[in-house]
């Protein structure tokens, strides 16, 4: 069964019977979740020996999806990286263009996507309200990143070097993300739920 994401609860119950009214609110939360993202890339803390820099855009890009849901979350990823090829500076360390693209961290970037529909697609299964099932989520989003990250890396520096500079290095911080997420989620529903919008979060 899909249940409702946190993205839903911001839409007051009179506008969910007006197309027009929900299609402007998700517009909306896309362009947020994307503008989000760009905030993050811009914690960035390059690393000597590797292409690859330490950002806050990982735990945006499963924020993201996890709170809008499979469909806008990919939406707003894909957003973020049209606003980059568009050559607003969003990309780490206010980086713009089709050269970062397709350079040794495309592949992070075009990962975002699936790491935010898949996020998405288990959070609008409920697994952000628990810490257990919101570990996993973030977890499995994480790997799909990696999965295009190292792969794309690797053509760039081999595959043997690819997990040594595109993933050993960043899995404690991914750690602590993925804990901040764990807290920040469930947290999220449980102040839903004490507020009286629980009858909210039911079918969508």
């Amino acid at each position: 069964m899909q249940s409702v994401v946190l993205a839903d609860l911001t839409m007051p119950r009179s506008w969910r019977a007006n197309a027009n009214a929900r299609l402007l609110t998700s517009a909306a939360l896309v362009v947020a979740g994307s503008v989000l993202t760009a905030l993050a890339a811009h914690v960035s803390i390059p690393l000597p020996f590797t292409p690859v820099p330490i950002t806050g855009q990982t735990f945006a890009v499963l924020l993201v999806g996890a709170a809008l849901g499979s469909r806008r979350g990919a939406a707003s990823m894909a957003l973020y990286l049209a606003e980059g090829l568009a050559g607003l500076p969003v990309f780490a360390g206010g980086k713009a263009g089709l050269a970062v693209l397709l350079g040794p961290t495309g592949g992070y970037l075009i990962g975002f996507i699936a790491a935010a529909f898949v996020t998405g697609w288990l959070a609008e299964r409920g697994w952000d309200r628990r810490p257990l099932t919101t570990a996993l989520a973030m977890v499995l989003g994480n790997l799909v990143i990696y999965l295009f990250g190292v792969s794309w890396l690797a053509v760039f520096v081999g595959i043997s070097k690819a997990p040594l500079l595109g993933m050993i290095p960043f899995l404690p911080g991914d750690l602590l993300k993925i804990l901040l997420a764990t807290a920040a989620l469930p947290g999220a529903w449980w102040i839903v739920q004490r507020s009286g919008m629980a009858g909210l979060t039911a079918q969508r």
